[in-house]
């Protein structure tokens, strides 16, 4: 059984001008330690999709499975026990952190308001998130604003990852980085998946970057999944005009 699965999900905004399809009718499904690749110019669609599958906006309609449970039926408890395991690493590591928290109590938040750790064992859970994204200790008490791009981004990993989670949307997480930095939180990440086994779905318009990281890939136009394949395949044998 996969660990995710979608099916024939839509999320559609409404405007005085009518209805923008932003996701139309996605249907895919992901293994446990599997990487999706989701690729596609602006617009199209695709971190609709990662944050409609998260619930972090609600569907228009379809279906969202995780471990075989439909999840878009979750009440708000059954929806706050779902967070340690679907997490999400966001595209500007500058806007997604709280700029008046410390990389520790960043870090620290989220284990203290699900109740993983209590107040004597949460700074060695800490640092050992720390160390496992590669933030020096001496860094903890720094601001994001001190904080190059780099170092930013591995504090949102090390948020992402605090509750163990088995699924993870990469929304776009090293677009904003350097080339060079870009390389360091890709290896970051084959290399914690590795580790924790977790499933992602790796969003991105850069199609090395999307090589580099999926086993599968989804390439997005208009809101709909127009080729869906293994990154060998799609790259030897692409089979939609789009794709090329």
């Amino acid at each position: 059984m996969a660990l995710v699965e979608v099916k024939n999900l839509k999320k559609y905004f409404y405007g005085p001008k009518g209805a923008v399809h932003a996701v139309d009718d996605v249907t895919m499904n992901i293994d446990a330690g599997e990487t999706m690749g989701v690729v596609g110019e602006s617009g199209c669609g695709k971190s609709t999709l990662g944050r409609t599958i998260l619930r972090l906006i609600e569907k228009t309609d379809g279906e969202i499975l995780f471990n075989g449970e439909d999840i878009s039926k979750y009440d708000k408890k059954q929806l706050r026990d779902l967070r340690t395991k679907m997490q999400i690493i966001f595209q500007d590591p500058y806007s997604s952190l709280n700029p008046r928290m410390t990389v520790e109590d960043t870090i620290k938040e989220p284990l203290l308001i699900s109740g993983k750790c209590d107040k004597q064992n949460v700074d060695a859970e800490t640092e050992r998130l720390m160390d496992m994204v590669g933030i020096a200790r001496r860094i903890k008490m720094s601001y994001p604003h001190e904080l190059d791009g780099g170092r930013r981004q591995r504090v949102g990993i090390a948020r992402a990852l605090a509750l163990d989670p088995k699924f993870i949307v990469c929304d776009e997480p090293v677009s904003a980085l350097d080339v060079s930095i870009q390389a360091q939180i890709l290896n970051l990440l084959m290399d914690l998946q590795k580790e924790m086994g977790m499933a992602y779905i790796f969003i991105s318009h850069d199609l090395s970057v999307i090589k580099h990281i999926s086993d599968r890939i989804m390439v997005m136009y208009l809101g709909h999944v127009v080729e869906l394949a293994d990154k060998d395949d799609l790259y030897k044998r692409t089979m939609h005009p789009y794709t090329t």
